[in-house]
């Protein structure tokens, strides 16, 4: 009788300039300079102008269920963005916002404040002294291309910096930028 093989899960904080696959492309880099574990493909994506979470694993079918959007998974993101968002921005944020593609399913929104103490970015964001920023909370359950930048955009705040916090119930808690972690699969979640 086989025993069934425990698939293996990897957390990684990918800076920015980094692709969610192996191989570089242009001037960005790939998964290869950071992770030397044969076999792990990212589940899911997170633009090379995004910094964060990215999930790996070794298990198509689990690799499918935490980027299949039907799954339903939320996803936090940490998003600085340009001026400073009212409450009426972010209810049309949490109503859900219509993009070229389609309205966006609801979502949770909120400022952070204070501003989250996090790493600084290389290269670091633009900054316009006339032009305050704020961060927000954004955790959506989709996925569609460039999401959170799209919609911040569409309430009148585009995004300056974004950071994935959380795939469900994966974190980046202890993890700095270019680190990496395997972990065993929480029961109950992909």
């Amino acid at each position: 009788m086989s025993q069934k093989r425990t698939p293996r899960l990897i957390r990684f904080n990918k800076p920015y300039g980094v692709l969610s696959q192996f191989t570089p492309e242009g001037k960005w880099r790939g998964l290869k300079d950071f992770i030397h574990v044969p076999g792990v493909y990212a589940a899911g994506r997170l633009d090379a102008d995004s910094e964060g979470l990215l999930l790996l694993t070794d298990d198509g079918p689990l690799q499918a269920r935490i980027a299949d959007p039907r799954s339903r998974m939320e996803k936090t993101y940490w998003v600085q963005v340009e001026g400073e968002p009212d409450e009426a921005a972010l209810a049309a944020l949490c109503r859900g916002v219509l993009l070229k593609d389609g309205l966006t399913a609801p979502a949770r929104a909120r400022r952070l404040t204070p501003p989250p103490g996090l790493w600084e970015r290389d290269p670091p964001i633009r900054t316009r002294r006339a032009i305050p920023t704020a961060w927000i909370e954004l955790i959506i359950t989709e996925g569609r291309n460039r999401q959170v930048r799209r919609m911040t955009a569409a309430v009148g705040h585009p995004t300056l910096r974004l950071v994935r916090m959380a795939i469900g119930p994966y974190t980046l808690e202890g993890l700095a930028p270019g680190q990496w972690r395997e972990v065993t699969a929480i029961p109950g979640h992909p």
